[in-house]
């Protein structure tokens, strides 16, 4: 059987009831990463919820912010926020993204989470130690949650590319992007409103 076909069978199999009771089981888990020492990553993908431990490393940290700062110093009507809960009042998945993009007009600084309809754009670095959740989860997840552009940096040695998925819309295998567009780390690239330098992108070491 198809790993997708399975997934979207799992997501079938819950009712609403059983979505929004997941759904609040994620928000105590939330609040209770938030008493820790250290800092944990609750997100639900496919009916299941997933706890992360976070620990990016300094070239993870550092792609991020340098994206962060190109992102914002184009489009100051918008707030890039990085590791911050995103939920989908639809589907009821919830994820923290490396970086989040949205109108600045439309953040409430009173909500546990940023609704994921009103995001521009997700930004996701790659993990050394669980690329899958970047590449396959998420890039499942994301146009069903409504984001219309994600873009994923995978600095690993033998990848360094990154690459913009968008157009989501309705297919015989569900909701998907439709349009993918692969870029190696150097290139200028083009997501959405944004024009990305991706010179600065820092690569994993080779002995990682």
């Amino acid at each position: 059987m198809d790993p997708g076909t399975h997934q979207e069978d799992t997501m079938a199999d819950l009712t609403p009831e059983q979505m929004r009771r997941l759904h609040d089981f994620a928000e105590q888990l939330s609040e209770l990463a938030e008493h820790q020492e250290d800092r944990w990553k609750v997100q639900t993908t496919h009916g299941q919820i997933f706890l992360t431990m976070m620990s990016p490393t300094a070239p993870h940290r550092l792609n991020v912010v340098r994206l962060r700062r190109q992102i914002e110093a184009q489009t100051p009507e918008v707030v890039a926020l990085n590791d911050t809960n995103m939920g989908d009042p639809v589907t009821g998945l919830t994820k923290i993204p490396d970086l989040m993009v949205i109108a600045e007009e439309d953040t409430d600084d009173t909500a546990k989470v940023v609704n994921s309809r009103d995001v521009l754009m997700v930004v996701e670095v790659v993990s050394r130690t669980n690329s899958l959740t970047d590449i396959r989860d998420k890039l499942h997840d994301y146009p069903r949650m409504g984001l219309p552009l994600y873009v994923v940096v995978d600095p690993r040695k033998d990848k360094k590319t990154v690459t913009v998925h968008s157009d989501p819309s309705e297919g015989p295998d569900g909701i998907r992007y439709r349009k993918k567009v692969p870029h190696a780390f150097g290139d200028t690239v083009t997501a959405g409103r944004w024009t990305l330098d991706t010179s600065s992108l820092k690569a994993y070491p080779a002995d990682w």
